[in-house]
């Protein structure tokens, strides 16, 4: 059995890649499982353990990071985020292509990992419209939002390191462009066989 394409969706905080999954993983050509992320940080209200986040103790992710359980891990706000390892790998081994949400700097250790893995940096249509999206989408919260906006230019900086950079103007679109190379590399995998 043919080994599954991990793909690795990242790109500037609040750039649209959550709509971006959404539309690769409803995709039946792409056939993409998700993985699913371990957290520290609380559940909130419409969330559900195992189906959006593992939500774990900082003890138990202490634990995931010792025993090198996780393929990238990082933490924000206070709180750490990571993949678990065996998921990704049990899912590939069955010849399932799985996708990856990842924050940038966590796609060079998962390439260390998974080399043959595809990823894709998500990079906002101007600086100036994504902190107009962040100053709307928390404008609750002043702090957060000045945070995010000197994460989201941090992780900019790291776009020039990707093979594939996709300019999100419009959802469908970028989600076509992805959906293309994906198919791309699916069909290259099919040859080599």
């Amino acid at each position: 059995m043919a080994k599954g394409l991990v793909v690795i969706l990242t790109g500037a905080s609040s750039v649209g890649k959550g709509r971006i999954r959404d539309l690769l993983l409803a995709d039946p050509d792409l056939k993409l499982f998700f993985s699913i992320s371990e957290t520290t940080r609380p559940k909130k209200e419409n969330e559900v353990d195992g189906k959006d986040y593992y939500f774990v103790s900082y003890k138990q992710f202490a634990e995931s990071v010792k025993n090198h359980e996780l393929l990238e891990y990082t933490e924000f706000n206070g709180y750490y985020y990571g993949t678990p390892k065996a998921q990704v790998e049990f899912l590939a081994s069955k010849g399932k292509n799985v996708l990856i949400e990842v924050e940038a700097q966590g796609v060079g250790p998962i390439k260390l990992n998974i080399p043959d893995s595809l990823a894709f940096f998500v990079m906002p249509e101007s600086r100036e419209e994504l902190e107009k999206q962040i100053a709307e989408r928390y404008k609750d919260d002043e702090a957060s939002v000045s945070r995010r906006i000197n994460k989201a230019k941090m992780e900019m900086e790291l776009a020039p390191l990707f093979r594939n950079v996709v300019t999100n103007t419009d959802g469908e679109a970028a989600f076509r462009e992805i959906k293309a190379k994906i198919l791309e590399e699916m069909e290259l995998r099919k040859q080599k066989k």
